[in-house]
């Protein structure tokens, strides 16, 4: 089995000529399959966008969403007209919504959307406000504390989804591949080859599915967990455990790529390719970790 990975695409960013090269890029991997790490859309065009998507690539299409997927909406009303939606549509998966799924006899892919939950960095001293909280009914009209309270809710929400998911799946398989939109972990947060800096971090990591990933790899010391996320548009991998692994994919607004070609059951032990080919080595991933901005 082969699956292309992409994360934050934006593809409303792009005219419809742009969007065929992207497509046209994928489908000339052959995949078996697509994962997208969120940020495809906004909401009132998410719809029409994946289906475009589907209908290009001609493969099954398994996805999460991120922050700007829910612009110009509110997070509950996205979630459930796309549960509902994706239903009756053939060859679309949105994992927040569809339990497991089983890839291999011996693989499974879960995911959630996730949240920057304002648990990592300094909340409260942080002049960042991102757009969220202007473009999602969900915070609009919230004070400061009110905004934290909410980003909490978010990262619960998917903390404890991934959880049941998680168990479920590692009493079968040896191997889990979990999507997710927000860097789980601290480590995980990268721009430039750096971790994101304590302003930036409560909005671009989430603990709480951390805290899930961590629980999960220390229970099944003989299972593997691959984790697949985006949304600080800069690469880095990090082996949290000896069974953990979370890769963080890069991003440009218009100029959507592809992360790596990936054949599920090996992804775990594999070498991974970042963008333009780039091999990060765990010895690279490993040095100068010093705080930086994410975009």
């Amino acid at each position: 089995m082969r699956v292309v990975w992409a994360t934050d695409i934006h593809l409303n960013f792009l005219s419809g000529e742009g969007r065929d090269t992207f497509y046209a890029s994928i489908r000339d991997h052959h995949p078996d399959a697509v994962f997208v790490t969120g940020d495809i859309a906004e909401a009132p065009s998410l719809h029409t966008l994946l289906d475009d998507m589907r209908r290009a690539i001609g493969v099954p299409l398994y996805f999460v969403l991120g922050n700007h997927d829910f612009y110009y909406g509110s997070i509950s009303q996205v979630r459930t007209g796309l549960k509902d939606w994706c239903q009756i549509q053939s060859g679309l998966t949105y994992l927040s919504t569809a339990g497991l799924v089983e890839l291999t006899p011996t693989t499974a892919l879960v995911g959630h959307d996730g949240w920057g939950d304002g648990r990592y960095g300094n909340y409260h001293l942080s002049p960042v406000r991102l757009s969220d909280q202007e473009l999602i009914a969900d915070f609009q009209d919230l004070d400061r504390e009110a905004v934290l309270g909410t980003l909490h809710a978010l990262g619960e929400e998917a903390a404890w989804y991934l959880r049941e998911r998680l168990d479920e799946a590692l009493a079968s398989y040896r191997h889990v591949i979990c999507l997710t939109h927000v860097p789980p972990f601290r480590e995980a947060c990268w721009y430039q080859g750096k971790i994101g800096n304590d302003d930036w971090l409560p909005y671009f990591a989430c603990q709480a599915v951390g805290e899930v990933l961590l629980h999960a790899s220390r229970e099944r010391p003989d299972c593997f967990i691959t984790v697949l996320c985006g949304h600080t548009h800069h690469a880095g991998v990090v082996q949290l455990r000896p069974n953990l692994r979370v890769i963080t994919g890069s991003a440009e607004y218009g100029a959507p790529c592809i992360q790596g070609v990936v054949e599920p059951e090996t992804l775990f032990f594999a070498s991974v390719f970042l963008k333009g080919g780039e091999t990060l080595s765990e010895e690279q991933n490993a040095t100068d970790r010093q705080a930086g901005t994410p975009k």
